[in-house]
Formats: C-alpha cells, sequence, structure tokens
C-alpha cells in the first residue's frame, strides 16, 4: 500500500479547536474539531479553561492520527491571539485564561500609557495599548488576585500553553507574541526596556523562535495519548491572522488579505516593520521570517448587514422565506439594484463603536442624509457601501505609512457574494482574489510544520507548492472606483462631525 506524508495543522480558536490533515501538496485529507464553551463569569469578562483547549486537542489529533496509509511527518499549532494562560512553578494552570476579547483590563491599560508613553509604546511594539493584550491581563491580576499572581512562573500564549502540553518547550513565534505589548516589532525579540518598566520577570516568557522552526518533539505521554509517533517535530507556529494570511497564500509584500466576517480584517504584507504613529493600526509581525503585517479591525462588517436583518428587514425576511431564498442573497440582490452613493445615503458602521481607525468605543452607527424617496433597498446599499468605507478608512491609513497593494485576496462569509465582492473591488480600486479553498489557520499550522519537518526550504515555497491559485478575481471598475473615491472624501467628514457632536 502506498503511503502518503502529510502534516497536521490545529487551530486553537476561541470556540473549538479545529486540525486538518493536510497533504504536502496541499490536499486536505481529514478535518476534525471539538468546542469547548468560553466563559462570561462577570459583564466584559471572557475566559476559557486551558485544560479544555488541551483535551480537544488531543481528542482532534487522535481522531486525525487514525488515517491507514498516511505518514505524519510535522505538525503546526495556529491560535487565538492575545490571551493570558498563567502557570505555577509545575506548569499547573493557576486560573481560567483570560482570552483576547476579555474587556476588564481598562485601568491596566490606562496605567500602561502613563508609564512606558503612547509614542513609546507605539514605536517599540507597532501598537497602542488595548485591552484585549497581554500585559494588560498580567497587571490587572497582579492587582487583583494577589494571591494568584504571587504563584505565577510562566505566562503563555494560547497555542503555546498546548505546544507546552505537547513538546515540553515553552516557545512562542513573533507573529503571536506581537499581540502581547511587551514584544519589540522590529527586532522579533522581547523589550527588555517595556519588561523592566512594567516589573515582569523576564523568565516568564517563553522562548522566541521564527514560525516555520522545529520548536520541539512529541513526547512519549503526549504521543500515546494521540496515536502520533514520538518525536514527531512541532512547528513553532503562528497567531490566527498570521496563520490564515498563508492559508490565503500572502507570503509577499505587496499582497494582503480583506476578512469580511461578523467584524472585518484588512492586513498587508510588508518586509519591514510598519507602524501607525497614532496607533490607529495593528502592526505585527507575520508568519514568515523578515516580513511584517499592518492591519486594521472594523467591528461590524457581516455583522452589520445580519443585525439590519434581523432588527429592520422583517418584510424582506418574510418574502425570502416565501420565495424560498436566502434573506442575505435578497437584500444583496435589492440593494445592487441601486446605483453608487445610495442617492445621497451614507451608513456609519460603528453599532459596536469601533476599532480602526478611529479607536473609539463610543463611536455609534448611523444613517445620514435619509429623504423620502429613499426606500429599504437604499438603506441596505447604503450599509453595504459604509462597510466598504470603513475598510477604505484603514486602506487610507496604511497607504499614508508607505504600505503598497497589489490586490487582496477576500475571505469569510461576505466575500461569497458576487455582489458584495464587486462593490468591495470598486471601493478600494483593488483586484480581490477568491481562494481556491478557505481553511483558514489550521491551514497556516500545517504549512509551518512542513518546513519544521524539512519538506519544504522555506515558507514561500512551501505556500507555493501547496495552495493553489486563486479561484478567480474580481476587477474594479475604474470609473466607479473613481466615483467611489469620491464618495469616500464625503464620508470621511462625517465621524468627525458626530464625534464632536457627542
Amino acid at each position: 500500500m502506498t503511503t502518503t506524508r502529510a502534516t497536521i495543522g490545529i487551530d486553537v480558536g476561541t470556540s473549538a479547536v479545529k486540525g486538518l490533515l493536510v497533504g504536502l501538496d496541499g490536499v486536505v485529507l481529514a478535518t476534525a474539531s471539538r468546542p469547548y464553551p468560553l466563559l462570561t463569569p462577570a459583564p466584559g469578562w471572557t475566559e476559557q479553561e486551558p485544560e479544555q483547549w488541551w483535551q480537544a486537542t488531543v481528542s482532534v489529533l487522535a481522531e486525525l492520527a487514525r488515517r491507514d496509509g498516511i505518514e505524519v511527518v510535522a505538525l503546526g499549532l495556529a491560535g487565538q491571539m492575545h490571551g493570558s494562560v498563567f502557570l505555577d512553578a509545575d506548569d499547573q494552570v493557576i486560573r481560567p485564561a483570560l482570552l483576547w476579547n476579555d474587556g476588564r483590563t481598562g485601568d491596566q491599560v490606562r496605567q500602561i500609557e502613563q508609564r512606558i508613553g503612547r509614542a513609546t509604546l507605539i514605536r517599540i511594539t507597532g501598537n497602542a495599548a488595548s485591552a484585549g493584550m497581554q500585559a494588560p491581563k498580567i497587571l490587572w491580576l497582579q492587582q487583583n488576585e494577589s494571591e494568584a499572581f504571587s504563584r505565577v512562573r510562566k505566562v503563555l500564549l494560547p497555542k503555546d500553553f498546548v505546544r507546552l502540553r505537547l513538546t515540553g518547550s515553552y516557545v512562542t513565534d513573533p507573529a503571536d507574541a506581537s499581540g502581547t505589548l511587551l514584544f519589540d516589532l522590529a527586532e522579533r525579540h522581547w523589550s527588555s526596556e517595556l519588561l523592566q518598566t512594567l516589573d515582569i520577570p523576564r523568565e516568564w516568557l517563553p522562548e522566541v523562535m521564527e514560525s516555520p522552526e522545529m520548536a520541539g518533539r512529541l513526547t512519549a505521554e503526549a504521543a500515546a495519548l494521540t496515536g502520533l509517533p514520538t518525536g514527531l517535530p512541532v512547528a513553532a507556529g503562528a497567531g490566527d491572522n498570521a496563520g490564515a494570511a498563508l492559508g490565503a497564500g500572502v507570503v509577499r509584500p505587496g499582497q494582503g488579505v480583506l476578512s469580511i466576517g461578523t467584524s472585518g480584517t484588512i492586513f498587508v504584507h510588508g518586509s519591514e516593520a510598519m507602524r501607525d504613529p497614532n496607533g490607529a493600526l495593528n502592526g505585527f509581525c507575520a508568519a514568515v521570517p523578515g516580513g511584517w503585517h499592518l492591519m486594521g479591525v472594523i467591528l461590524a462588517a457581516g455583522g452589520a448587514l445580519r443585525w439590519y436583518a434581523d432588527a429592520v428587514a422583517a418584510d424582506q425576511r418574510r418574502e425570502a422565506q416565501d420565495a424560498q431564498r436566502d434573506v442575505y442573497d435578497l437584500l444583496l440582490e435589492q440593494a445592487s439594484a441601486v446605483p453608487e452613493g445610495a442617492d445621497g445615503l451614507f451608513f456609519l458602521p460603528y453599532l459596536s463603536g469601533e476599532r480602526s481607525p478611529h479607536m473609539d468605543a463610543s463611536a455609534r452607527g448611523a444613517w445620514i442624509g435619509l429623504t423620502l424617496s429613499h426606500e429599504r433597498r437604499h438603506l441596505v446599499r447604503a450599509l453595504l457601501e459604509g462597510v466598504g468605507f470603513a475598510f477604505r478608512d484603514c486602506l487610507v491609513r496604511m497607504q499614508a505609512e508607505g504600505a503598497e497593494f497589489e490586490q487582496f485576496v477576500a475571505v469569510g462569509g461576505g466575500a461569497r457574494s458576487d455582489a458584495w465582492r464587486q462593490m468591495l473591488a470598486n471601493q478600494l480600486g483593488l483586484p480581490l482574489a477568491v481562494p481556491t479553498a478557505e481553511e483558514g489557520p489550521a491551514m497556516g499550522g500545517a504549512i509551518l510544520a512542513t518546513v519544521a519537518a524539512g519538506c519544504h526550504p522555506d515558507v514561500a515555497t512551501a505556500v507555493d507548492a501547496m495552495i493553489k491559485p486563486p479561484s478567480k478575481r474580481t476587477m474594479p471598475d475604474p470609473a466607479i472606483a473613481a466615483r467611489y473615491a469620491e464618495l469616500h472624501a464625503g464620508y470621511a467628514k462625517l465621524y468627525p462631525a458626530l464625534a464632536a457632536a457627542r
């Protein structure tokens, strides 16, 4: 029987662990996932039990290992960023992990900016202080759970805790470490200046290895639990966004990803550390050694359309149900019948506040310019265009920092709509490529594993061998793109005017 060589990619996500068994040619041979709960012990708090990540990972790996004719040659990890796993001297979890979307650390964010200075923080880390990042969580534990803090000997990111259980190694990678607010973005190592100022011991933090490097080997104990071979190489891996970029084929300057999910992200790959001096964008290391990402996040993308469908579109929901159609398809069809600019109607999609580029939790959504001639289809058109203009806000800031673009790979649920994708291509003035398959961060882990095992010489070669070229490309219409550039100039004036009126 012929044996197929393969790697496994694991994504330690917020809702589940997902695993992919992937051939060295990029063909997905098997998938598995295991869910776990999100804990919300107080309003604005989000936690998870790291032990549940580990049990889910063991179960996923055991399922993927039970494949005849497959030789697994390496394992790679990706996962949710920013979370804090606090371990004692025996590597036991001290308390549930604080997650990326935990909002309890507002006081600690302000303390960090006062002690370090906002400009210095951005210069070193590429990021302004944010409640989701790891450094504020460490200070929160010190100031609110002193007994637990006194027992801390290691602080790990989520996927790195799983790797500790797999290999016994304390390791992270530059892409994931970039989100801790303790990492020197340009130098790709922990910042002695920040650690000293915040009085965080360096020995609490893991060793930093580049994403495709072998960060350890599977222990005999982990091998017995999973059915994988003892000594299996395990790659350093990456945070979820950096891992997903590899899965989208983004490894070279000028390439970028536009993700249209509930929220939206837009980021571009570059060959040097990029920063927004105002902290409106995030600067992160890429999973490619010597590469970086500049990223903007909008909080309501597909979520804005879902809100409209749930809260406003009762008639369209009934119409779609009667016609046995998807309500979102109907909404997009009706919006497509309205000309660019929605006959003078604008929508600000700040339904949950906004992150990039305004960094304003108090920002609010609004339709502006309503007249008696507007119908519901205008409301939907303006809403979709508002999301596109919010992405363009980020794009303009990126261009101001010297970022260059050739095209974006469009991923997420919103990217599957031809109509919305064409609108976004016109609003950004850039081609949007559609991946042949969209496997997410776990594919990035599998790609990195091939390099760690020596199956491919570097990340770019691995991506070229494993990721098929885009299945199609949506090109902007030059005349419509020029019209949208004019409309965006008007849109950009609305947020400052409303913010000043609060």
